[in-house]
Protein backbone atom coordinates (compact mmCIF):
# COMPACT_ATOMS: atom_id res chain seq x y z
CA UNK A 1 0.00 0.00 0.00
CA UNK A 2 1.26 3.55 -0.70
CA UNK A 3 2.29 5.53 2.36
CA UNK A 4 0.01 8.35 3.53
CA UNK A 5 1.48 11.70 2.56
CA UNK A 6 2.48 14.10 5.32
CA UNK A 7 3.09 17.83 5.34
CA UNK A 8 4.54 20.23 7.91
CA UNK A 9 3.87 23.98 7.68
CA UNK A 10 6.33 25.90 9.83
CA UNK A 11 6.27 29.38 11.39
CA UNK A 12 2.90 30.42 9.93
CA UNK A 13 0.60 33.07 11.39
CA UNK A 14 -2.24 30.56 12.01
CA UNK A 15 -5.88 31.58 12.37
CA UNK A 16 -7.30 29.42 15.17
CA UNK A 17 -11.00 28.47 15.52
CA UNK A 18 -11.24 30.99 18.40
CA UNK A 19 -10.44 33.83 15.99
CA UNK A 20 -7.05 34.34 17.66
CA UNK A 21 -3.74 33.92 15.85
CA UNK A 22 -0.85 31.63 16.75
CA UNK A 23 2.62 31.80 15.25
CA UNK A 24 3.47 28.15 14.90
CA UNK A 25 3.26 24.90 12.97
CA UNK A 26 0.56 22.73 11.39
CA UNK A 27 1.07 19.05 10.59
CA UNK A 28 -1.10 17.09 8.20
CA UNK A 29 -1.28 13.40 7.42
CA UNK A 30 -3.25 12.16 4.45
CA UNK A 31 -6.20 14.52 4.04
CA UNK A 32 -6.38 15.62 7.68
CA UNK A 33 -4.79 18.09 10.05
CA UNK A 34 -3.29 16.10 12.92
CA UNK A 35 -1.52 18.76 14.98
CA UNK A 36 -1.43 22.53 15.53
CA UNK A 37 1.20 23.82 17.96
CA UNK A 38 3.78 26.58 18.48
CA UNK A 39 6.56 24.16 17.54
CA UNK A 40 6.05 20.62 16.22
CA UNK A 41 8.94 18.20 16.42
CA UNK A 42 7.91 15.15 14.44
CA UNK A 43 9.50 11.78 15.16
CA UNK A 44 9.09 10.88 11.48
CA UNK A 45 10.25 13.37 8.88
CA UNK A 46 7.30 14.73 6.87
CA UNK A 47 7.37 14.29 3.11
CA UNK A 48 7.14 18.03 2.58
CA UNK A 49 7.99 21.05 4.74
CA UNK A 50 6.72 24.52 3.88
CA UNK A 51 8.47 27.49 5.47
CA UNK A 52 5.59 29.93 5.99
CA UNK A 53 7.43 32.64 7.89
CA UNK A 54 5.72 35.98 7.28
CA UNK A 55 2.61 34.32 5.78
CA UNK A 56 -0.88 33.91 7.25
CA UNK A 57 -2.54 30.47 7.26
CA UNK A 58 -6.32 30.40 6.78
CA UNK A 59 -8.87 27.64 6.17
CA UNK A 60 -9.41 27.20 2.42
CA UNK A 61 -12.24 29.27 0.98
CA UNK A 62 -15.53 27.50 0.29
CA UNK A 63 -17.26 29.38 -2.54
CA UNK A 64 -20.97 28.52 -2.23
CA UNK A 65 -22.15 29.94 -5.54
CA UNK A 66 -20.35 29.51 -8.87
CA UNK A 67 -21.27 28.87 -12.50
CA UNK A 68 -18.48 26.79 -14.05
CA UNK A 69 -20.27 26.25 -17.39
CA UNK A 70 -19.60 22.53 -17.90
CA UNK A 71 -21.26 20.73 -19.59
CA UNK A 72 -22.43 22.62 -22.65
CA UNK A 73 -20.86 26.06 -22.31
CA UNK A 74 -17.17 25.19 -22.13
CA UNK A 75 -16.15 28.06 -24.41
CA UNK A 76 -16.70 30.32 -21.37
CA UNK A 77 -15.15 28.06 -18.69
CA UNK A 78 -14.76 24.39 -17.81
CA UNK A 79 -14.24 22.48 -14.59
CA UNK A 80 -10.47 22.22 -15.05
CA UNK A 81 -9.85 25.90 -15.88
CA UNK A 82 -12.26 27.00 -13.17
CA UNK A 83 -10.59 24.83 -10.54
CA UNK A 84 -7.17 26.24 -11.52
CA UNK A 85 -8.64 29.69 -10.98
CA UNK A 86 -9.97 28.47 -7.63
CA UNK A 87 -6.60 27.32 -6.25
CA UNK A 88 -4.93 30.52 -7.46
CA UNK A 89 -7.57 32.38 -5.44
CA UNK A 90 -7.35 30.19 -2.32
CA UNK A 91 -10.71 28.49 -3.01
CA UNK A 92 -10.52 24.81 -2.01
CA UNK A 93 -14.21 23.86 -2.38
CA UNK A 94 -17.13 25.13 -4.47
CA UNK A 95 -20.87 24.67 -4.87
CA UNK A 96 -21.97 24.95 -8.52
CA UNK A 97 -25.25 25.98 -10.06
CA UNK A 98 -27.57 24.00 -12.37
CA UNK A 99 -27.88 26.30 -15.43
CA UNK A 100 -25.56 24.25 -17.66
CA UNK A 101 -26.51 22.33 -20.84
CA UNK A 102 -28.18 20.00 -20.13
CA UNK A 103 -29.70 21.56 -17.00
CA UNK A 104 -28.86 19.82 -13.72
CA UNK A 105 -32.44 18.84 -12.92
CA UNK A 106 -32.15 15.03 -12.70
CA UNK A 107 -30.04 12.47 -10.86
CA UNK A 108 -28.45 11.48 -14.17
CA UNK A 109 -27.33 15.06 -14.90
CA UNK A 110 -26.03 15.40 -11.34
CA UNK A 111 -24.10 12.13 -11.65
CA UNK A 112 -22.58 13.32 -14.93
CA UNK A 113 -21.28 16.50 -13.29
CA UNK A 114 -19.88 14.58 -10.32
CA UNK A 115 -18.04 12.23 -12.66
CA UNK A 116 -16.61 15.11 -14.71
CA UNK A 117 -15.48 16.93 -11.57
CA UNK A 118 -13.83 13.83 -10.15
CA UNK A 119 -11.73 13.61 -13.31
CA UNK A 120 -10.94 17.32 -13.74
CA UNK A 121 -11.21 19.36 -10.54
CA UNK A 122 -8.19 20.37 -8.47
CA UNK A 123 -10.56 21.28 -5.61
CA UNK A 124 -13.56 19.81 -3.76
CA UNK A 125 -16.98 20.13 -5.35
CA UNK A 126 -20.72 20.03 -4.89
CA UNK A 127 -23.56 20.61 -7.36
CA UNK A 128 -27.04 22.05 -6.80
CA UNK A 129 -30.10 20.39 -8.26
CA UNK A 130 -32.21 22.92 -10.19
CA UNK A 131 -35.94 23.30 -9.61
CA UNK A 132 -38.45 23.35 -12.45
CA UNK A 133 -42.23 23.34 -12.25
CA UNK A 134 -42.20 19.61 -13.08
CA UNK A 135 -39.26 17.90 -11.34
CA UNK A 136 -40.42 17.69 -7.71
CA UNK A 137 -39.60 13.94 -7.41
CA UNK A 138 -35.97 14.62 -8.40
CA UNK A 139 -35.77 17.48 -5.90
CA UNK A 140 -36.76 15.11 -3.12
CA UNK A 141 -34.31 12.30 -3.94
CA UNK A 142 -31.25 13.63 -5.82
CA UNK A 143 -27.96 13.06 -3.93
CA UNK A 144 -25.39 14.22 -3.05
CA UNK A 145 -26.37 17.87 -3.36
CA UNK A 146 -26.11 20.94 -1.10
CA UNK A 147 -29.69 21.81 -1.94
CA UNK A 148 -32.28 22.99 -4.44
CA UNK A 149 -31.64 26.08 -6.56
CA UNK A 150 -34.66 28.13 -7.56
CA UNK A 151 -34.44 30.94 -10.11
CA UNK A 152 -37.38 33.20 -9.20
CA UNK A 153 -36.23 35.60 -11.96
CA UNK A 154 -33.46 36.45 -14.45
CA UNK A 155 -33.89 33.10 -16.15
CA UNK A 156 -35.67 31.67 -19.18
CA UNK A 157 -36.92 28.16 -19.87
CA UNK A 158 -37.66 25.37 -17.39
CA UNK A 159 -35.46 26.77 -14.58
CA UNK A 160 -37.65 29.87 -14.23
CA UNK A 161 -40.02 29.20 -11.30
CA UNK A 162 -41.58 32.60 -10.85
CA UNK A 163 -45.06 32.35 -9.32
CA UNK A 164 -46.30 31.45 -5.86
CA UNK A 165 -48.40 28.70 -7.42
CA UNK A 166 -45.27 27.02 -8.82
CA UNK A 167 -43.05 27.76 -5.82
CA UNK A 168 -45.32 26.52 -3.04
CA UNK A 169 -45.16 22.76 -3.86
CA UNK A 170 -41.35 22.93 -3.76
CA UNK A 171 -41.35 24.59 -0.32
CA UNK A 172 -44.13 22.30 0.94
CA UNK A 173 -42.39 18.95 0.38
CA UNK A 174 -39.09 17.72 1.72
CA UNK A 175 -36.62 19.29 4.11
CA UNK A 176 -33.48 20.01 2.11
CA UNK A 177 -32.14 23.53 1.77
CA UNK A 178 -33.66 25.81 -0.87
CA UNK A 179 -31.40 28.52 -2.31
CA UNK A 180 -33.14 31.29 -4.25
CA UNK A 181 -32.12 33.80 -6.88
CA UNK A 182 -34.57 36.40 -5.60
CA UNK A 183 -35.76 38.68 -8.39
CA UNK A 184 -39.38 39.17 -9.45
CA UNK A 185 -39.68 38.16 -13.11
CA UNK A 186 -43.02 39.90 -13.70
CA UNK A 187 -41.52 43.24 -12.64
CA UNK A 188 -38.43 42.63 -14.81
CA UNK A 189 -40.68 41.97 -17.83
CA UNK A 190 -42.72 45.14 -17.15
CA UNK A 191 -39.66 47.35 -16.78
CA UNK A 192 -37.95 45.91 -19.87
CA UNK A 193 -40.88 47.25 -21.86
CA UNK A 194 -40.73 50.60 -20.05
CA UNK A 195 -37.02 51.07 -20.82
CA UNK A 196 -36.98 49.42 -24.26
CA UNK A 197 -34.65 50.97 -26.79
CA UNK A 198 -32.09 52.24 -24.26
CA UNK A 199 -28.66 50.76 -24.95
CA UNK A 200 -26.72 52.24 -22.03
CA UNK A 201 -25.58 49.32 -19.82
CA UNK A 202 -26.42 51.31 -16.65
CA UNK A 203 -30.14 50.93 -17.47
CA UNK A 204 -29.76 47.28 -16.41
CA UNK A 205 -29.70 48.37 -12.76
CA UNK A 206 -32.90 50.41 -13.26
CA UNK A 207 -34.76 47.59 -15.02
CA UNK A 208 -33.88 45.12 -12.27
CA UNK A 209 -34.21 47.65 -9.45
CA UNK A 210 -34.31 47.30 -5.66
CA UNK A 211 -38.04 46.58 -5.67
CA UNK A 212 -37.48 43.67 -8.09
CA UNK A 213 -35.24 41.98 -5.53
CA UNK A 214 -37.31 42.91 -2.48
CA UNK A 215 -40.57 41.49 -3.88
CA UNK A 216 -38.97 38.09 -4.53
CA UNK A 217 -37.15 37.95 -1.18
CA UNK A 218 -40.45 38.71 0.61
CA UNK A 219 -42.14 35.87 -1.30
CA UNK A 220 -39.36 33.40 -0.46
CA UNK A 221 -39.48 34.38 3.23
CA UNK A 222 -43.28 34.02 3.28
CA UNK A 223 -43.11 30.45 1.98
CA UNK A 224 -40.11 29.57 4.13
CA UNK A 225 -41.96 30.71 7.27
CA UNK A 226 -45.17 28.92 6.27
CA UNK A 227 -43.35 25.56 6.05
CA UNK A 228 -40.38 26.33 8.35
CA UNK A 229 -38.28 25.39 5.36
CA UNK A 230 -34.50 25.92 5.35
CA UNK A 231 -33.92 28.89 3.02
CA UNK A 232 -30.80 30.59 1.71
CA UNK A 233 -30.95 33.96 -0.07
CA UNK A 234 -28.29 34.00 -2.79
CA UNK A 235 -26.32 37.17 -3.67
CA UNK A 236 -28.29 39.70 -1.60
CA UNK A 237 -27.88 42.89 -3.63
CA UNK A 238 -29.93 45.66 -2.01
CA UNK A 239 -30.09 47.57 1.23
CA UNK A 240 -33.87 46.99 1.17
CA UNK A 241 -33.40 43.22 1.41
CA UNK A 242 -30.79 43.61 4.14
CA UNK A 243 -33.16 45.76 6.21
CA UNK A 244 -36.01 43.29 5.66
CA UNK A 245 -33.78 40.44 6.88
CA UNK A 246 -32.67 42.52 9.86
CA UNK A 247 -36.33 42.77 10.92
CA UNK A 248 -37.57 39.38 9.76
CA UNK A 249 -35.05 36.55 9.51
CA UNK A 250 -36.05 33.22 11.07
CA UNK A 251 -33.30 31.08 12.59
CA UNK A 252 -33.44 28.65 9.64
CA UNK A 253 -32.77 31.36 7.03
CA UNK A 254 -29.30 32.42 5.85
CA UNK A 255 -28.13 34.98 3.31
CA UNK A 256 -24.98 35.74 1.34
CA UNK A 257 -23.45 38.71 -0.46
CA UNK A 258 -20.84 38.93 -3.23
CA UNK A 259 -17.68 41.05 -3.14
CA UNK A 260 -18.98 42.92 -6.19
CA UNK A 261 -22.20 43.95 -4.41
CA UNK A 262 -20.05 45.19 -1.52
CA UNK A 263 -17.33 46.92 -3.54
CA UNK A 264 -18.82 47.90 -6.91
CA UNK A 265 -21.91 50.00 -7.64
CA UNK A 266 -23.62 51.66 -10.59
CA UNK A 267 -20.66 54.01 -11.09
CA UNK A 268 -18.77 50.97 -12.48
CA UNK A 269 -20.77 51.14 -15.73
CA UNK A 270 -18.96 54.37 -16.68
CA UNK A 271 -15.57 52.69 -16.24
CA UNK A 272 -16.06 49.13 -17.49
CA UNK A 273 -19.40 49.14 -19.35
CA UNK A 274 -21.00 45.73 -19.81
CA UNK A 275 -18.25 44.04 -17.77
CA UNK A 276 -20.21 45.48 -14.81
CA UNK A 277 -23.44 43.80 -15.94
CA UNK A 278 -24.64 40.96 -13.70
CA UNK A 279 -27.81 39.55 -12.16
CA UNK A 280 -28.92 40.81 -9.74
CA UNK A 281 -27.37 44.05 -10.95
CA UNK A 282 -25.01 46.36 -9.11
CA UNK A 283 -26.89 48.93 -7.07
CA UNK A 284 -26.03 52.28 -5.40
CA UNK A 285 -23.18 53.25 -3.08
CA UNK A 286 -25.84 53.50 -0.36
CA UNK A 287 -26.74 49.86 -0.95
CA UNK A 288 -23.03 48.96 -0.61
CA UNK A 289 -22.95 50.59 2.84
CA UNK A 290 -26.11 48.88 4.12
CA UNK A 291 -24.96 45.47 2.85
CA UNK A 292 -21.60 45.94 4.58
CA UNK A 293 -23.30 46.77 7.88
CA UNK A 294 -25.60 43.75 7.55
CA UNK A 295 -22.58 41.52 6.95
CA UNK A 296 -20.73 42.95 9.96
CA UNK A 297 -23.82 42.53 12.15
CA UNK A 298 -24.46 38.90 11.11
CA UNK A 299 -27.69 39.67 9.25
CA UNK A 300 -25.87 38.39 6.15
CA UNK A 301 -24.08 35.15 6.95
CA UNK A 302 -21.44 34.56 4.31
CA UNK A 303 -19.78 35.52 1.02
CA UNK A 304 -20.03 33.91 -2.42
CA UNK A 305 -18.62 35.06 -5.74
CA UNK A 306 -21.41 34.10 -8.17
CA UNK A 307 -18.48 33.43 -10.57
CA UNK A 308 -20.30 33.61 -13.91
CA UNK A 309 -17.82 34.01 -16.79
CA UNK A 310 -18.63 35.14 -20.32
CA UNK A 311 -16.17 35.78 -23.12
CA UNK A 312 -15.05 39.30 -24.01
CA UNK A 313 -16.66 38.80 -27.43
CA UNK A 314 -20.01 38.07 -25.75
CA UNK A 315 -19.60 41.07 -23.44
CA UNK A 316 -18.78 43.24 -26.45
CA UNK A 317 -22.09 42.75 -28.27
CA UNK A 318 -23.69 45.90 -26.86
CA UNK A 319 -26.49 46.14 -24.29
CA UNK A 320 -29.11 44.61 -24.13
CA UNK A 321 -27.60 41.80 -26.22
CA UNK A 322 -24.85 41.15 -23.64
CA UNK A 323 -24.98 38.34 -21.07
CA UNK A 324 -25.00 39.12 -17.34
CA UNK A 325 -22.24 37.79 -15.10
CA UNK A 326 -18.62 38.21 -14.11
CA UNK A 327 -15.79 35.97 -12.89
CA UNK A 328 -14.71 36.10 -9.25
CA UNK A 329 -13.00 33.06 -7.72
CA UNK A 330 -9.44 34.38 -8.25
CA UNK A 331 -10.01 37.76 -6.65
CA UNK A 332 -12.58 37.25 -3.88
CA UNK A 333 -10.17 36.41 -1.04
CA UNK A 334 -7.62 39.17 -1.75
CA UNK A 335 -10.46 41.67 -2.26
CA UNK A 336 -11.90 40.90 1.16
CA UNK A 337 -8.52 40.63 2.92
CA UNK A 338 -7.62 44.05 1.49
CA UNK A 339 -10.76 45.42 3.13
CA UNK A 340 -9.64 43.81 6.40
CA UNK A 341 -6.16 45.34 6.24
CA UNK A 342 -7.76 48.70 5.48
CA UNK A 343 -9.80 48.38 8.69
CA UNK A 344 -13.30 47.68 7.41
CA UNK A 345 -13.41 44.26 9.09
CA UNK A 346 -10.96 41.73 10.56
CA UNK A 347 -9.05 38.90 8.88
CA UNK A 348 -10.87 36.47 11.20
CA UNK A 349 -14.24 37.84 10.04
CA UNK A 350 -13.26 37.41 6.38
CA UNK A 351 -12.28 33.79 7.02
CA UNK A 352 -15.53 33.14 8.86
CA UNK A 353 -17.62 34.63 6.02
CA UNK A 354 -15.70 32.77 3.33
CA UNK A 355 -15.14 29.39 4.97
CA UNK A 356 -16.38 28.61 8.50
CA UNK A 357 -19.90 30.02 8.15
CA UNK A 358 -20.32 28.41 4.71
CA UNK A 359 -19.40 24.98 6.10
CA UNK A 360 -21.88 25.51 8.94
CA UNK A 361 -24.65 26.83 6.69
CA UNK A 362 -24.46 23.89 4.28
CA UNK A 363 -23.60 21.22 6.87
CA UNK A 364 -20.24 20.39 5.26
CA UNK A 365 -18.31 18.27 7.79
CA UNK A 366 -14.64 18.81 8.71
CA UNK A 367 -14.28 22.04 6.73
CA UNK A 368 -13.74 25.65 7.70
CA UNK A 369 -11.27 25.46 10.61
CA UNK A 370 -7.59 24.81 11.30
CA UNK A 371 -7.74 22.19 14.04
CA UNK A 372 -6.90 18.49 14.47
CA UNK A 373 -9.47 16.27 12.76
CA UNK A 374 -10.42 18.88 10.16
CA UNK A 375 -9.60 18.42 6.50
CA UNK A 376 -6.29 19.88 5.36
CA UNK A 377 -7.84 22.42 2.98
CA UNK A 378 -5.64 25.43 3.63
CA UNK A 379 -4.33 28.64 2.09
CA UNK A 380 -1.22 30.64 2.94
CA UNK A 381 -1.65 34.31 2.08
CA UNK A 382 0.71 37.28 1.97
CA UNK A 383 -0.73 40.23 3.89
CA UNK A 384 2.48 42.27 3.67
CA UNK A 385 2.54 43.08 -0.05
CA UNK A 386 0.16 44.54 -2.62
CA UNK A 387 -0.13 43.44 -6.26
CA UNK A 388 -2.56 44.57 -8.98
CA UNK A 389 -5.19 42.40 -10.66
CA UNK A 390 -3.72 41.82 -14.13
CA UNK A 391 -5.66 40.33 -17.05
CA UNK A 392 -2.65 38.36 -18.31
CA UNK A 393 -2.26 36.56 -14.96
CA UNK A 394 -5.85 35.30 -14.71
CA UNK A 395 -6.54 31.56 -14.93
CA UNK A 396 -10.26 31.80 -15.73
CA UNK A 397 -10.89 30.91 -19.37
CA UNK A 398 -12.87 34.12 -19.95
CA UNK A 399 -9.65 36.09 -19.36
CA UNK A 400 -10.92 39.25 -17.65
CA UNK A 401 -11.98 40.63 -14.26
CA UNK A 402 -14.15 43.60 -13.24
CA UNK A 403 -11.40 44.39 -10.72
CA UNK A 404 -8.53 44.74 -13.21
CA UNK A 405 -6.03 47.31 -12.00
CA UNK A 406 -7.14 47.12 -8.35
CA UNK A 407 -4.14 46.82 -6.02
CA UNK A 408 -4.79 44.06 -3.50
CA UNK A 409 -3.10 42.32 -0.61
CA UNK A 410 -3.74 38.82 0.75
CA UNK A 411 -2.93 37.02 -2.50
CA UNK A 412 -2.57 33.24 -2.02
CA UNK A 413 1.03 31.99 -2.03
CA UNK A 414 0.30 28.30 -1.34
CA UNK A 415 -3.04 26.47 -1.62
CA UNK A 416 -3.48 22.98 -0.14
CA UNK A 417 -6.41 20.67 -0.98
CA UNK A 418 -6.81 17.47 1.04
CA UNK A 419 -3.23 17.68 2.29
CA UNK A 420 -1.81 18.06 -1.23
CA UNK A 421 -0.12 21.26 -2.42
CA UNK A 422 -2.05 22.34 -5.54
CA UNK A 423 -0.67 25.86 -5.96
CA UNK A 424 2.76 27.00 -4.80
CA UNK A 425 4.16 30.44 -5.61
CA UNK A 426 2.72 30.54 -9.12
CA UNK A 427 3.18 26.84 -9.93
CA UNK A 428 0.24 24.43 -10.24
CA UNK A 429 0.14 20.74 -9.39
CA UNK A 430 -2.53 19.74 -11.89
CA UNK A 431 -2.37 16.07 -10.80
CA UNK A 432 -4.23 16.78 -7.54
CA UNK A 433 -7.95 15.99 -7.51
CA UNK A 434 -10.55 17.21 -5.07
CA UNK A 435 -13.43 15.13 -3.77
CA UNK A 436 -17.21 15.33 -3.79
CA UNK A 437 -18.43 17.21 -0.73
CA UNK A 438 -20.90 15.66 1.68
CA UNK A 439 -23.71 17.54 3.40
CA UNK A 440 -25.13 16.82 6.83
CA UNK A 441 -28.27 18.95 6.41
CA UNK A 442 -31.73 17.41 6.21
CA UNK A 443 -32.42 15.82 2.82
Amino acid sequence: MPSISSLLIRRAHILLPSGEFLVGDVQTQGREIIQVAPNISSSEAPEKIIDAEGLTLLPGVIDPQVHFREPGLEHKEDLFTASRACVKGGVTSFLEMPNTKPLTTTQAALDDKLQRAGQKCLVNFGFFIGATAENLPDLLTANPTPGIKIFMGSMHGPLLVDTEEKLEPIFARGKRLIAVHAENQARIDERKKEFAGISEPAIHSQIQDNETALLATKMALKLSKKYERRLHILHTSTGDEAELLRQDKPSWVTAEVTPQHLLLNTSAYEKIGTLAQMNPPLKSAGDNDILWQALLDGVIDFIATDHAPHTLAEKGKGYPNTPSGMPGVETSLPLMLTQAIQGRCSVAQVSNWMSTAVAKGYGIPKKGAIAPGFDADLVLVDLNNYRPVLREELMTKCGWSPFEGWSLTGWPVVTIVGGEVTFNRGEFNSEVRGRALTFNGAS
